[in-house]
């Protein structure tokens, strides 16, 4: 039987350029959330790593089976009863040349329930000349992921995915409950986006949103911008973390999913439609 109610944590943190200080900051704060008997742990992306140059990531990046965060995070669960959802973490695969942004939810007892890459890479090429290509570091992921939970279907995303509204709605039509969207925002597009889009995504699908961010400055120079969220149905904002490191803890009532949806039939509502092509008088 689907469970309705949920106590999760949800961490904001400074994630550093080796394992280690990652693996340590997830003890403590998911040592936290079983104090407090939470049913979910929730971690942003780069929880276990946060370094963007290729030659130095290059030495420390592993399988799944020998990375470091990923066998925390599976011990954290077990050792506790907890479902973790880990945010993300680089992983490489065998035979491949580049990782993927791997984000994995475990369940209570250790074992590794889902995966799923990052589907859609930030490429830009500024007008100043200055180009950011997520691609050159990473590969990226090529199918959505639904997972089954004791609170429902869950729907993984991470970070950039949020742009990208069709693959939560592809969610939220195969019965989604809650949407995850672990991120690391600039501080320039956090602030100009970074709510409208979460908010956006929990209201035109009646679904929860959970975005645990980093924020601050890290260890290979990049700012992140924080106010990691978990956004109700209606689009009311049941937490903002603001820009410090810490976590929250909060209960929701999952049932309100359904109750939003009746209120606002949007997934029952939508049609197929034509996709025609203005023509203009001058081309007839």
């Amino acid at each position: 039987m689907t469970a309705d109610t949920l106590r999760l944590c949800v961490a904001q943190m400074c994630s550093t350029n080796s394992h280690a200080g990652n693996v340590a900051a997830v003890h403590s704060i998911a040592a936290l959330a079983a104090e407090r008997d939470c049913g979910l742990l929730c971690l942003p992306e780069a929880a276990g790593l946060m370094n963007r140059d290729v030659e130095s990531a290059r030495k420390i990046i592993t399988d799944e089976d020998r990375d470091p965060y990923v066998a925390a995070c599976r011990e954290i669960a077990a050792k506790y009863g907890m479902w973790v959802h880990s945010g993300s973490t680089p992983i490489r695969d065998p035979g491949t040349d580049k990782p993927a942004n791997r984000t994995h939810l475990i369940g209570s007892t250790g074992e590794i329930v889902a995966k799923y890459d990052k589907i859609h890479l930030f490429d830009v090429y500024l007008p100043d000349g200055v180009k950011r290509l997520e691609s050159s570091r990473y590969a990226p992921g090529e199918a959505s992921v639904l997972a089954d939970t004791p609170w429902g279907p869950f729907g993984l995303s991470i970070c950039y995915d949020l742009r990208f509204p069709h693959l939560y709605r592809e969610y939220a039509k195969q019965g989604a409950r809650i949407l995850f969207a672990p991120a690391a925002f600039t501080r320039p597009t956090g602030q100009a986006h970074w709510e409208l889009l979460v908010r956006a995504r929990a209201v035109e699908n009646g679904c929860f949103v959970v975005a645990p961010a980093q924020t601050g400055e890290h260890d290979d120079g990049r700012q992140t911008y924080g106010h990691s969220m978990v956004v109700h149905p209606w689009g009311e904002i049941l937490t903002d973390l603001g820009e410090e490191v810490g976590h929250a803890i909060l209960d929701i009532n999952l049932a309100d999913v359904e109750t939003t949806r009746q209120r606002i039939p949007s997934l029952a509502n939508e049609r197929a439609y034509r996709k025609d092509r203005a023509v203009s008088d001058k081309t007839l």
